[in-house]
């Protein structure tokens, strides 16, 4: 019965991967060397690199490796359990205490990663009868989460309150989960509009791993800048603060329930202590180096400005810059003509975007100067020209 099931697999799988390959939709790794910096460097060739979330630039930054290094020096290198049994450490809990400074909440619960946090809150949250209303473009996480919960699941149409609105139901418990900033497109959520919309009859749960660290006061993320509390605030340290993991932001009792319910946290090994130590040194590096946001906002205005004569160009006000393509293997073209230029940008397409709106995702961060930029608009315009 065994060896009878084998060439289901073998022909499921190839079948998948030739269906892939032939749409022109096949990924594939990348190996770096040196790491994922400013300039990168493959195959012994050094790119202008414009597809990092590096945001602030905190990546590579020589201050928080030495806050890491001092972390390994003092707790080691694994935490060596899950947080309920042995893993969790004073690091964890200054962290904890520091995200909830920063932020403005009483509880803060670590993940090792934005999608496990984005999945054990959906999870543990939602019952059969609640009612789970969430941004058509929401991270395939949240979406993933939302149709495999005990929910009944809406989407409502992008950034569109008004559709929002019509699919709340006052009687059923609901949560509405949007982005803060949309990985993919750059944009931000309207989040003064939808807490208005919702009036206290449900909750909000923000995702802001693209808006933490660059945006709002000291870096306190699109929730700041929009002022609103959300119940549930979802950070992610793998872009702005340049390490990895993530938390939920939460009241006390919303937190306790978290560390007893959710299996994503119960049932993992703890980020490391020495990560969660970089971590609360990095989050002093944002709130206290506000020069980083500054350099950005200055980087995104002459791109602005440069990018005005780009068919594809579309504004942002956030580091993430779109730009539209439409067929996917014109963007696969289009990029790989940017790196016989030096310039590397990765093309996005279907399924990570709708189909006909295949882009460019171009990422500026503080590392970038005036001089990169304009390097990238002028190959931008030669590969346009040879695509």
């Amino acid at each position: 019965m065994i060896f009878s099931t084998m060439p289901a697999f073998n022909s499921r799988i190839s079948a998948a991967l030739c269906a892939r390959r032939d749409l022109g939709l096949s990924r594939s790794l990348i190996e770096l060397e040196g790491g994922n910096q400013v300039r990168l460097c493959k195959d012994g060739r050094q790119y202008l690199n414009f597809s990092s979330n590096d945001y602030l630039g905190l990546a590579h930054d020589s201050e928080l490796i030495a806050a890491w290094q001092q972390g390994l020096s003092m707790y080691g290198c694994g935490s060596g359990a899950s947080p309920l049994v042995t893993g969790f450490s004073s690091a964890h809990r200054n962290l904890e205490a520091k995200l909830c400074e920063w932020l403005g909440y009483e509880r803060a619960v670590l993940f090792g990663s934005g999608f496990s946090a984005n999945q054990a809150l959906l999870f543990s949250l939602l019952n059969k009868d609640d009612l789970l209303l969430q941004d058509k473009l929401n991270h395939a996480s949240l979406m993933e989460a939302g149709m495999l919960c005990a929910a009944s699941m809406k989407r409502f149409r992008h950034n569109d309150v008004a559709h929002l609105k019509k699919q709340l139901n006052r009687d059923s418990h609901t949560l509405v989960v949007t982005e803060g900033v949309f990985s993919m497109d750059g944009d931000c959520a309207p989040l003064c509009e939808i807490t208005d919309a919702l009036q206290g009859e449900a909750w909000l749960a923000v995702d802001d791993a693209h808006g933490i660290g660059v945006l709002g006061e000291g870096g306190a993320g699109s929730c700041s800048a929009a002022g609103i509390k959300p119940q549930l605030l979802v950070v992610t340290f793998g872009k702005a603060l340049g390490l990895s993991g993530a938390a939920i932001l939460c009241n006390q009792e919303v937190g306790d329930f978290l560390t007893q319910f959710a299996r994503h946290h119960v049932y993992s090994t703890a980020m490391p202590p020495a990560q969660a130590y970089a971590v609360t040194h990095a989050i002093s590096m944002v709130t206290q180096q506000s020069w980083r946001r500054e350099k950005l906002t200055e980087l995104q205005a002459y791109y602005a400005e440069s990018m005005q004569g780009f068919d594809g160009y579309v504004e942002t006000l956030t580091p993430i810059k779109p730009y539209l393509v439409g067929e996917a293997q014109t963007a696969l073209n289009i990029a790989e003509q940017l790196r016989h230029h030096g310039c590397w940008l990765t093309a996005i397409r279907p399924p990570t975007v709708a189909q006909g709106s295949a882009r460019l995702r171009i990422t500026l961060t503080a590392n970038h100067t005036i001089a990169d930029i304009e390097q990238l608009t002028t190959q931008l315009q030669r590969a346009l020209e040879e695509s």
